[in-house]
């Protein structure tokens, strides 16, 4: 009896390819699509591949040209608790959460594929770009477009319930191949934005949210440079849209190198001191080939979504991750994940809380 899967159809020409091609393999394949905002016109409008009333249309034209069955389920109320909650908390607590990883972790892999086993299925098969082989996570092969940054928070357990049929292809090749199967989205152009944001706007976005809250932007010996409106407006390695009264003597731009959430207060300098050489994360997650380094571990570690890659050595510590890093690293946020990798394959990950 051939495996069942759940596809998640998201609206793009990714999860439409992988769907189709999960079905031709031979799978009974189901095609579902998340609802995630009980007022769509709230979120982001136009044809962008995530969150909008046209996506669920153009989700369920692509299961009608693959012939598979195709739902929408309503994850509206746990979307807005698990992550839109979740990033406005992070900002008012200083950090700078990534939206699309919690999605991931708690929407796609946790609620998602909890009701898929509950409902009988095998697996859940994404648009992702990323490769799994033997319960393994390595990057795409398409290195612009590869996603397993954002998939290294999963467990072994969830991986070992995933698939991802489109890691071993290009970008190009997906949407050559969604032309040749007639599915409509070929040219639907990719999503860049934070989808519940609708005009782009992060900070319009929180100040609505959390309201507005005067404070001092200060240098690093506390001389106050200016003021702010919310230090959630801001984030480690923010160069642009300071507004700063005294500019510096050399003419040199300051960066955001701290934000403070008690004192409401933003702390900027020279691009020298944002150098991180140091890391310490917590909620590890060990998902690959090594277990858990109590003992130093040399690898390399990815500190943002398509950030550079650092040669490092990590050590787990009291359930703690230690991180030193082989040369410095800049804009390094508490709040983002630190995914550990030896080569393309994905070792684990943990969340950011300090650097120095």
């Amino acid at each position: 009896m051939s495996l069942r899967v759940l596809a998640a159809m998201s609206g793009g020409v990714d999860s439409a390819v992988a769907a189709a091609r999960i079905a031709e393999a031979g799978y009974d394949v189901t095609g579902v699509h998340l609802a995630l905002s009980s007022n769509p016109k709230s979120y982001r409008t136009g044809a962008r591949g995530c969150c909008t009333l046209e996506d669920s249309r153009d989700a369920r034209r692509a299961a009608d040209v693959i012939g598979i069955p195709f739902y929408v389920w309503d994850m509206a109320e746990r979307f807005h608790r698990d992550v839109v909650e979740d990033f406005v908390s992070e900002y008012a607590a200083g950090r700078t959460p990534n939206p699309c990883l919690r999605c991931n972790e708690k929407i796609k892999f946790e609620a998602v594929l909890d009701r898929a086993l509950a409902l009988g299925f095998d697996a859940v098969a994404t648009g992702h770009h990323a490769r799994l082989e033997d319960g393994v996570l390595r990057r795409s092969v398409d290195a612009g477009k590869d996603q397993s940054y954002v998939l290294g928070v999963l467990t072994r357990d969830q991986l070992s319930h995933a698939i991802f049929p489109l890691g071993g292809s290009t970008k190009a090749q997906v949407r050559e191949e969604a032309a040749a199967r007639g599915l409509t989205v070929a040219d639907k152009p990719d999503s860049h934005d934070i989808c519940f944001i609708a005009d782009g706007d992060t900070r319009g976005f929180l100040a609505e949210r959390l309201g507005a809250e005067r404070g001092p932007i200060v240098d690093e010996t506390g001389a106050v440079l200016g003021t702010h409106e919310g230090a959630y407006g801001y984030t480690i390695g923010q160069r642009k849209g300071l507004r700063l009264d005294r500019p510096t003597s050399d003419g040199r731009p300051r960066y955001v190198l701290s934000i403070e959430p008690v004192s409401n207060t933003v702390t900027v300098g020279p691009r020298e001191s944002l150098a991180v050489r140091a890391i310490v994360a917590e909620r590890p997650i060990f998902n690959g080939p090594v277990g858990e380094p109590h003992e130093p571990l040399a690898c390399q570690v990815q500190l943002r979504a398509h950030g550079e890659v650092y040669g490092c050595r990590v050590q787990l510590s009291g359930g703690v991750l230690h991180i030193a890093l082989d040369s410095p690293a800049t804009g390094v946020a508490a709040g983002q994940a630190a995914v550990l990798y030896s080569g393309d394959t994905v070792l684990g990950s943990a969340t950011i809380t300090s650097s120095s």
